[in-house]
């Protein structure tokens, strides 16, 4: 499941940014680099499934440490990743005659978007919507990803224009390592955490202390006391 969702989302990415580089390739108009933004969403969906270990509980009962399915997940789906942006950025470099722009920070951006997406999905993996995965960690990280973007006073430290490619690189690449940081932390969590009804809890409590075992003193078996 989690590399269906990854390998559909790169192709549904690459395949509506060649589409779009195709079209700008017979209008003659050069295809804005900002593109692959649009094209690497897709892209992001299918990378929020990724760290969902479906066998992480059977790797518990192993002397192997559990976070290491996870963690083995992430790091293959990496070379994917960055295929897939380079194939993008190719696309849209075809369609530019004169000289390229700089994009590391573009490159910047999509390493940040990718690691807040991670976090996003692995912090989801060890909460009571775990089963769910990708569909809870696919929405949070767009929503971040919109605010990023349309929050003036974020925007202008962030993307470049207005903010210069230096510093918006710089600014995405501590975002990537603060993401980095919570991956690590979720994926060495052990617990899921879950909603519980505590009023049932106690009520169960109760119905249980109310059976106590009694010593006899006849054959020494136990015997039961019920309590009303």
């Amino acid at each position: 499941m989690p590399w269906a969702a990854l390998f559909s989302g790169c192709l549904t990415g690459t395949g509506i940014l060649g589409f779009m580089a195709f079209v700008a390739d017979r209008s003659h108009s050069p295809l804005n680099p900002a593109a692959v933004r649009l094209a690497f969403l897709p892209v992001l969906a299918g990378l929020a499934f990724v760290p969902r270990a479906t066998f992480r509980p059977l790797t518990q009962a192993t002397p192997v440490p559990a976070w290491l399915s996870t963690a083995g997940q992430t790091l293959f789906a990496v070379p994917v990743l960055a295929v897939t942006g380079w194939v993008q950025l190719r696309l849209v470099e075809h369609t530019i005659a004169g000289p390229v722009p700089a994009i590391y920070p573009l490159v910047a951006q999509l390493v940040g978007w990718s690691a807040l997406t991670l976090a996003a999905a692995t912090c989801c993996d060890r909460s009571r919507y775990a089963e769910l995965g990708g569909a809870v960690a696919a929405p949070i990280s767009f929503a971040i990803i919109a605010a990023c973007w349309y929050t003036p006073a974020i925007h202008r430290f962030l993307v470049a224009p207005p903010a210069k490619p230096h510093a918006s690189t710089a600014a995405w690449g501590a975002i990537s390592l603060a993401s980095l940081v919570v991956i690590g932390a979720a994926m060495r969590d052990l617990w899921h955490r879950y909603q519980t009804d505590l009023g049932k809890m106690v009520r169960i409590g109760d119905r249980t202390s109310s059976r106590r075992p009694r010593a006899s003193s006849c054959g020494g078996e136990a015997q039961e006391e019920m309590h009303p």
